[in-house]
C-alpha cells in the first residue's frame, strides 16, 4: 500500500516571547485558502472559499463563523443531543471579531460569495484562541485567489503589575489584568478594538494599543512569506466604473434638493425628503435616457456619493454637521427613572433621536446563566440582552432570533457596566438588564450603557458609579481629520469611524472601534478618546440631576433576601431525603434556597413575611441541644435500656429506662411506644457528641418542683445495667440480677 505524505508548509514565528505557528497544505485542500495557526497546545482551523454567484446581490455576501468543538478541550456536549448545536454567545462575539476588520479590506466591486469558517481543534487552559483565529482568517484570505488587501494581524493587549501583556492567558487575563484590548491592525495602522478596562485612562489605552502594534510585526512577515511560497495569483477585479455623464446630470439636476434635505435634522423628515428626490431623480432620468436601462440602474450609487460628498463637506468648510451641530456637542438628553411600575427598576433614556428602554430585573443564584465552555461549565450572574425591534426605525418586518448585531451591542453595553457591580458576596443577585431600543438614529447601543446604569440605580443595586458611553465618527479628507461627537446614523454610514467609548467619570470600562480608511494616526485616536470624554462627563452630569445615586433599599417588587450559615453537618437534614424538607420550605414560602457545601445558605423570597418564614424554617434543622432546655421529641427506636429519642432534625438523645418516670419501669414499652411524641429535658451534652434527656425531669419541672440538673448528671448505668436506684434492702432486697427477674 503506498502512503501519500502531506504536502505541508509551516512557518513559525515568535511574538513578545511567544511562538506562533501558521501551516497550510494539510487540511482543508479543496477550499480557496486554509491554515492552522497553533500556539502552545491551541490549535485553530481557518478556511477562506470563495465562488461566483449568478447574479449581483448588490452588496458584499462575506459570512464569517467561528465554532469551538467540545472535543478540543476532551469533553462532551452538555447539551441533550450531545452534539454542537445553534452558536453561542461567545462564538457568535468571535464572528463578528472576525467580520469587521476583514469585510472592509476586500477590493471594492468584489461581488462574489465568500466564507470564512475558524474551527478549534484543540485547546488548552492557556491559549485564547479568539484572536488567533482572526490572524488566521486573514492568513487564509491572504494566500487565496480572492482580492485581500491584507494581511492584517488579532492580538490582545492586558496590564498586568503596570506592564502591558500580549496574548495574556485565561487567568492572566481574568484575575490579573485591568485590561483587556483586541485590536486588529494593518502593518501601518489600526482597523479595529474591542475591549473594556477597570476604569482605565486614555493615554492607557492608546499607549497599550501603540505598544500592541509594534509587538505583533512579526506576523506580518510570516503571512507574506507564507504567500510567496504557496500563494495563488489573485482574481482581477473590475473597478466600478463612473458613468460621467449621468453623474453630471444628477449634480446638476437634484443636488439642490438633497441640499436641503441633509440639512433636516428630523430623521423621518429628511429620510422621506431624500426618498422623494431620489423618485424626483429616476423620473428625470427615464425621461433623459428612455432606451438606457443601465442608467436608471446607476442612479442609486451616483446618488449616494453625491450624498456623501454634501455632508462631508459642509463639516469640512463650515464645520457644521446634518442637524446643525458643531463637531463637539452632544445631542439633547432627556432621563426618566421608573417608568414601569412592576418592573425592579426602570429608566427611559434619550439622546435626540435615540431612546432606550431599561429594564433591570434580579433573581436568585438558581438564575444565573449556565452554558458550556472549552475550559469546562461556566455561569454568569448579569446579563445585558439587546432588543432592536423594526419599529424603531419605521420599519415593519418579521420578528426573527436574536441578531449577532443585538448580540454585539448587547455584550458591549454588558462589559461597560460589568466593572462597577457590587461584588457576588455583598450582593448575591442574579442581575438582568434588558435594553429595548424605542427610537435609533445613531448608537444605540451606547444608549443602552446609559440606560441600564440607571434602571441598575432605581432597582437599588449598589453600583459603585454610574456609567455613561458615546459614539463617535470621523470625517477624513486629505490631510484632515475631523473627530465627530455623538454621531447620528447617516454619519455612521457616511464617515470614516464607529468609535465607541464608555465608562465612569474615573476611567474607560469598555471601548469599540471600526474603521472604514486604511487607519488613523495615534494622535487621532488620542483626540478622540479625549473629546469622549468630555461627552461621557456632560452626560454623566445630567443622569447625576435625575438620580445621583442607587435608591438606599431595593424595589419593594424585587426578591427579598438573606444569608445564613449553619454547620455542615445539617446540610443533610435542611434537605432531608430525597429533598423532602427543602421541597417542603419552598413549597410553603415559594423561596429559592441555594446551598452551598460551606453551609452558607442564601434564601431568596417573594416578601418579607415568606423570607422570614424560611429563614427560621431553615435554622430549625440547624438548632443544637441546650441543656436544661424542654423538648418535644419522637421515639425512633427502643432499646432494652431505654429509648433513642429524637429531640431536633436529625440529633437524637438517649432517654434512659431510669429517667422514664418517678417509679421505677420495669419494660421500656410500659411507658412510650415506637413514633410517640414525648416531652423531655435535656439533662447534658457529654464528650463525642451524645444527648442525655429526662422525662423524669420534665415531669419534676411540670410538677413545680425544682429541677437540679446537677443531681441528672451523675454517669448513667451501662447498657447491660438493668439497677433503677438504690435496693430496698428493709423489704429483702427485692431487686433483679443484671438479666431481670420477676416482680418482688
Amino acid at each position: 500500500m503506498t502512503m501519500i505524505p502531506f504536502d505541508a508548509t509551516s512557518l513559525t514565528t515568535t511574538v513578545a516571547g511567544i511562538d506562533i505557528t501558521i501551516e497550510t497544505g494539510k487540511y482543508a485542500r479543496q477550499a480557496s485558502g486554509a491554515v492552522t495557526i497553533s500556539s502552545g497546545n491551541t490549535v485553530i482551523l481557518v478556511t477562506a472559499t470563495t465562488q461566483p454567484l449568478a447574479i449581483d446581490r448588490g452588496f458584499f455576501p462575506l459570512t464569517c463563523n467561528y465554532q469551538e468543538m467540545a472535543y478540543a478541550a476532551g469533553r462532551v456536549p452538555g447539551n441533550y443531543f450531545r452534539r454542537e448545536g445553534r452558536p453561542s454567545e461567545r462564538e457568535t462575539l468571535i464572528s463578528r471579531l472576525i467580520d469587521r476588520p476583514i469585510r472592509p479590506l476586500f477590493e471594492k466591486g468584489f461581488s462574489d460569495e465568500v466564507q470564512i469558517i475558524a474551527t478549534v481543534l484543540s485547546a488548552d487552559k492557556h491559549v485564547n484562541p479568539d484572536v488567533l483565529a482572526l490572524t488566521g482568517a486573514s492568513a487564509a484570505c491572504h494566500i487565496s485567489k480572492m482580492p485581500f488587501l491584507g494581511p492584517i494581524v488579532g492580538s490582545r493587549v492586558g496590564y498586568v503589575n503596570s506592564e502591558f501583556v500580549l496574548y495574556p492567558t485565561y487567568k492572566g487575563m481574568n484575575e490579573e489584568s485591568s485590561l483587556n484590548l483586541v485590536f486588529a491592525a494593518t502593518r501601518d495602522a489600526m482597523v479595529m478594538v474591542e475591549g473594556g478596562g477597570d476604569f482605565v485612562s486614555e493615554d492607557l489605552v492608546a499607549d497599550a494599543l501603540a505598544w500592541g502594534h509594534e509587538q505583533i510585526q512579526p506576523l506580518f512577515d510570516i503571512q507574506d512569506e507564507l504567500r510567496k511560497r504557496v500563494g495563488v495569483e489573485k482574481l482581477e477585479v473590475a473597478a466600478p466604473v463612473c458613468d460621467e455623464e449621468l453623474s453630471a446630470f444628477l449634480g446638476d439636476f437634484i443636488s439642490e434638493d438633497l441640499q436641503k434635505a441633509l440639512t433636516t435634522p428630523d430623521k423621518m423628515v429628511r429620510y422621506a425628503a431624500k426618498d422623494a428626490a431620489k423618485a424626483k431623480a429616476k423620473d428625470a432620468v427615464a425621461e433623459k435616457f428612455p432606451e438606457d436601462e443601465a442608467k436608471l440602474k446607476g442612479v442609486s450609487g451616483i446618488l449616494g456619493d453625491i450624498t456623501k460628498k454634501i455632508v462631508r463637506d459642509r463639516i469640512v468648510n463650515e464645520g457644521l454637521r446634518i442637524d446643525g451641530r458643531d463637531t463637539t456637542t452632544v445631542r439633547p438628553l432627556s432621563i426618566e427613572t421608573g417608568v414601569l411600575p412592576m418592573t425592579h427598576g426602570s429608566s427611559l433614556f434619550r439622546r435626540g433621536e435615540t431612546s432606550a428602554l431599561a429594564v433591570a430585573t434580579l433573581g436568585s443564584t438558581r438564575d444565573e446563566q449556565r452554558y458550556d465552555s472549552l475550559l469546562g461549565d461556566a455561569t454568569k450572574r448579569f446579563m445585558l440582552h439587546y432588543n432592536f425591534p423594526p419599529y424603531c426605525v419605521g420599519e415593519a418586518r418579521m420578528l426573527r432570533g436574536t441578531s449577532r448585531r443585538e448580540v454585539g451591542h448587547g455584550a458591549l453595553a454588558e462589559r461597560a457596566i460589568s466593572p462597577v457591580l457590587p461584588d457576588s458576596e455583598e450582593f448575591p443577585f442574579t442581575i438582568r438588564v434588558v435594553s429595548e431600543i424605542m427610537e435609533s438614529n445613531g448608537s444605540s447601543s451606547m444608549a443602552s450603557v446609559c440606560g441600564a446604569t440607571l434602571s441598575l440605580m432605581d432597582a437599588g443595586v449598589p453600583i459603585t458609579a454610574p456609567v455613561a458611553g458615546i459614539a463617535m465618527g470621523l470625517c477624513k479628507e486629505g490631510d484632515q481629520y475631523f473627530v465627530l461627537t455623538d454621531i447620528l446614523g447617516d454619519e455612521d454610514a457616511l464617515g470614516d469611524m464607529d468609535f465607541k467609548v464608555a465608562g465612569t467619570k474615573d476611567g474607560i470600562t469598555a471601548i469599540q472601534m471600526d474603521i472604514k480608511i486604511a487607519g488613523i494616526p495615534p494622535e487621532v485616536l488620542k483626540k478622540a478618546l479625549y473629546q469622549a470624554k468630555e461627552a461621557r462627563l456632560h452626560i454623566l452630569g445630567h443622569m447625576g440631576d435625575v438620580l445621583d445615586a442607587p435608591r438606599p433599599e431595593l424595589s419593594e417588587l424585587a426578591p427579598q433576601m438573606s444569608i445564613v450559615h449553619i454547620d455542615p453537618e445539617k446540610i443533610r437534614s435542611v434537605i432531608g431525603p430525597g429533598g423532602k424538607n427543602i421541597k417542603a420550605i419552598t413549597a410553603e414560602t415559594e423561596a429559592n434556597i441555594d446551598i452551598e457545601d460551606s453551609g452558607k445558605i442564601s434564601i431568596f423570597a417573594p416578601t418579607l413575611e415568606s423570607m422570614e418564614k424560611a429563614k427560621a424554617m431553615v435554622l430549625y434543622y440547624d438548632q443544637k441541644p441546650e441543656p436544661g432546655k424542654n423538648y418535644k421529641g419522637v421515639v425512633r427506636k427502643i432499646l432494652e435500656v431505654g429509648a433513642l429519642v429524637e429531640i431536633l432534625p436529625g440529633q437524637e438523645g438517649m432517654l434512659h429506662i431510669s429517667q422514664l418516670d418517678f417509679e421505677r419501669i420495669e419494660r421500656v414499652e410500659d411507658v412510650v411506644q415506637l413514633g410517640q411524641e414525648v416531652w423531655v429535658k435535656c439533662i447534658s451534652l457529654e464528650p463525642g457528641g451524645r444527648i442525655r434527656l429526662s422525662r423524669k425531669a420534665w415531669l419534676m419541672e411540670e410538677a413545680g418542683q425544682e429541677v437540679n440538673l446537677e443531681e441528672f448528671k451523675r454517669p448513667a448505668p451501662r447498657a447491660g445495667d438493668r439497677d433503677r436506684g438504690p435496693r430496698r434492702d428493709s423489704r429483702g432486697g427485692g431487686g433483679r440480677d443484671n438479666r431481670g427477674g420477676g416482680r418482688r
